[in-house]
């Protein structure tokens, strides 16, 4: 596992893919399948691997977090960046930063939570973990001024963030004074654009943001990473093309749900058994899972 602080240089290297986890009938995590999963996204040329919602590490149970830390450390080759999520309950958040202390990760994720929480408490919690795990942290900004860009620029300038993962859904967008705030406040270089492929190219095109997260990278790695090069070459045209590939599948995870669904996809085109959903989410139903499948095997060919 790569353990080396992830600076915009390295964050720029690869898509960030976000995959699900793995588990076993019994819902224990599963060692093989999760390795399967890595070294898939690996040969695709992606090396920067961010377990949080697609893995439903909101709903970890805190016995097993260090288990399946060192299952994921154990899992990457030494080139492989890997990062952990942490919450999104303060309680939670802070117990397994005790927990991280033991291992080399460069960084994890502070989930996002909306309810019983605010923006100064909030930020008190983000600045207490990433002085307990001794590192700045990932700062996940998935609602729209979840916390003021004046907060998010006092936690950066303190030195606590690694880098922002901003996934605010919008319409159009291109249309975003939110990630204008943010912008004036944090680098563009240390933002990365955190709902995929379909808004990737307007972020890094007109927002200057490093690079992109993705699920369905999961599915189709070197198709996603040709995007990334692409956007930074500045070939938007190639870039476009791309994008609409990973369109159907995207639009699955939009009309169903995006956990449920790439969890279900990973497996259809047999890249990993990722198992049951960890509850308190649902399975698809059998008509869903028929629909799903060529649409995931065909991604995985394409890509």
């Amino acid at each position: 596992m790569d353990t080396q602080p992830q600076t915009p240089q390295r964050l720029a290297q690869s898509v960030f893919a976000v995959p699900p986890l793995a588990r076993d009938k019994n819902l224990q995590a599963c060692p093989q399948q999760n390795r399967r999963m890595i070294q898939y996204l690996e040969a695709g040329g992606v090396n920067l691997v961010l377990y949080g919602g697609n893995a439903v590490f909101y709903h970890i149970r805190q016995r097993e977090y260090a288990d399946i830390c060192q299952m994921l450390a154990e899992a990457a080759q030494p080139t492989t960046g890997i990062v952990p999520s942490i919450g999104p309950a303060y309680g939670t958040m802070m117990d397994q930063a005790e927990v991280l202390k033991d291992f080399d990760f460069p960084t994890a994720m502070v989930l996002p939570a909306r309810d019983i929480a605010d923006a100064e408490g909030i930020a008190c919690g983000v600045r207490r973990v990433a002085e307990a795990l001794q590192k700045p942290v990932v700062l996940y900004l998935k609602f729209d001024r979840w916390l003021p860009a004046e907060t998010v620029g006092k936690l950066v300038d303190d030195g606590l963030i690694s880098w922002i993962k901003y996934a605010v859904v919008r319409d159009r967008p291109e249309q975003d004074d939110y990630l204008r705030e943010i912008l004036q406040v944090a680098p563009a270089d240390r933002i990365v654009s955190g709902i995929g492929e379909q808004p990737a190219i307007v972020h890094m095109r007109d927002f200057g943001v490093v690079s992109f997260t993705s699920g369905c990278v999961c599915v189709a790695p070197k198709l996603s990473m040709r995007m990334l090069r692409a956007i930074q070459d500045k070939d938007y045209d190639t870039a476009e093309s791309i994008r609409r590939k990973f369109e159907p599948l995207e639009d699955q995870r939009n009309g169903i749900h995006p956990i449920r669904v790439l969890h279900r996809a990973v497996e259809l085109a047999e890249i990993a058994e990722t198992g049951p959903m960890l509850p308190l989410l649902g399975e698809l139903t059998a008509e869903q899972t028929q629909t799903l499948g060529p649409i995931a095997r065909d991604l995985k060919a394409i890509g």
